[in-house]
């Protein structure tokens, strides 16, 4: 089920700092009280393989989404402990040295169940009991909420699909535009492109400008 347009979840969850400092991150009031955009995306386990390049490709724009005013912060089931051991293993070793967000360590999976990205089911053998399979942790989901706390993105890659940065930085452009404007981004739109207001005559105006 899509949770786009709708609040993120209301919950605190712990979390690690590059510097190793034990936090609490509640996802929703660091949008609605710091009045800025989160980009909250997910991964499967620390130590891994795809993981740590996005990671690093996160931490490589974290620039750019600063000029944004979006917090980028990263999740996934480990503990803490974990967390900072890979946050101290050296890049060329495969680790996350260098990465500075916050990385939430949802050990209970109570956020990853509240958002249905766990890669878990069960059915009942002949004696009624329940047999779990899947991995038990998340796929590679990705949230963009907005200053008000509400959902405007959300995206599911199988684990072993990386993302493309750059997509969510369009992403945040456009919608940014439409709150600054009022106006709708049209497929493919980038920043400084036409955009569109939200009725017949200006999408067909668009359409005949714009032919390819």
């Amino acid at each position: 089920m899509s949770l786009v347009g709708k609040k993120f979840p209301n919950v605190a969850i712990d979390a690690m700092s590059e510097m190793g400092d034990d936090l609490k991150i509640n996802i929703f009031e660091e949008s609605t009280k710091n009045e800025q955009k989160i980009l909250l995306f997910w991964y499967p386990n620390d130590f891994t393989f795809v993981c740590p390049t996005e990671l690093h490709a996160f931490q490589e724009a974290l620039p750019e989404f600063e000029k944004r005013n979006t917090k980028i912060i990263g999740a996934s089931c480990d503990s803490n402990e974990v967390h900072f051991a890979w946050l101290n293993t050296p890049k060329d070793n495969g680790g996350i040295e260098g990465v500075t967000y916050p990385i939430l360590a949802d050990t209970h999976r109570q956020l990853a169940n509240i958002l249905g990205i766990v890669d878990q089911d069960f059915e009942y053998d002949e004696e009624g009991n329940e047999n779990y399979t899947g991995s038990n942790v998340t796929y590679r989901a990705t949230y963009l909420i907005d200053e008000t706390g509400k959902i405007f993105h959300e995206s599911v890659n199988d684990m072993p699909l990386g993302r493309n940065v750059k997509e969510y930085l369009r992403l945040i452009d456009a919608y940014t535009h439409v709150q600054k404007h009022g106006e709708v981004c049209p497929a493919n739109w980038e920043e400084g492109k036409d955009a569109m207001k939200a009725n017949r005559e200006s999408t067909a105006e668009y359409l005949s400008n714009h032919q390819n």
